[in-house]
């Protein structure tokens, strides 16, 4: 038997799931909680083997209370559950030891596929959560990283031709401090030299 506890503020939902696991052979529900501390009182003196955990909760949201079960309780499973199909919310909750992702809207065999995965030690997603996280880390990737201001002022400077000696001079700098700088935006930006480095700030004004 899969023991299975949720964790959601909303009863309707808490409701709803129950429906449709209640008939199931193999499944026997645990109980469930509508916010991070009922849920953790629970846990002192019972268990459960996947936790279906909503993400947007008062108080403790569910990427913390996830967290915070893994580190008390490693071997239960936990199962983000959510209205929100974000790649930053479905990341954050892998990040914190949850084993899956799933949609309120999903149907009755889409949710019994992932509590049998997960119990079984594998990772589900469902399709469109899937293509979420991938489309997030795809952005992850080319995301550019931020400059600060003495970056940009330097970046500027470079841009419109001036050496490191003249940069150091407007600026108050040694020109070794600038020499610095302009590796440091270089490796940081990851171009090779500085023709390119002006090209990549302007293509994404930096500057």
């Amino acid at each position: 038997m899969i023991r299975v506890f949720i964790v959601d503020d909303h009863p309707v939902v808490i409701e709803g799931i129950h429906s449709l696991l209640q008939n199931e052979k193999d499944i026997e529900w645990a109980g469930h909680a509508m916010n991070a501390q009922s849920c953790l009182g629970f846990f002192v003196n019972n268990t459960a083997d996947v936790v279906l955990m909503d993400i947007s909760m008062p108080e403790i949201d569910g990427v913390e209370l996830c967290r915070m079960m893994k580190v008390r309780y490693p071997e239960i499973f936990i199962l983000g559950l959510s209205t929100f199909n974000q790649g930053l919310y479905i990341k954050k909750m892998l990040e914190n030891g949850a084993s899956g992702y799933i949609l309120k809207n999903a149907s009755r065999d889409e949710l019994l596929k992932a509590i049998h995965a997960v119990n079984k030690g594998g990772i589900y997603f469902a399709g469109e959560v899937g293509e979420a996280l991938k489309d997030y880390e795809r952005a992850s990737l080319n995301k550019l990283p931020e400059l600060s201001p003495r970056e940009k002022e330097i970046l500027g400077l470079i841009a419109e031709g001036f050496t490191n000696p003249q940069i150091a001079q407007k600026i108050f700098l040694s020109p070794f401090t600038v020499d610095s700088h302009r590796k440091n935006l270089l490796a940081k930006l990851k171009v090779k030299n500085t023709a390119c480095l002006i090209r990549l700030a302007v293509e994404n004004k930096y500057i």
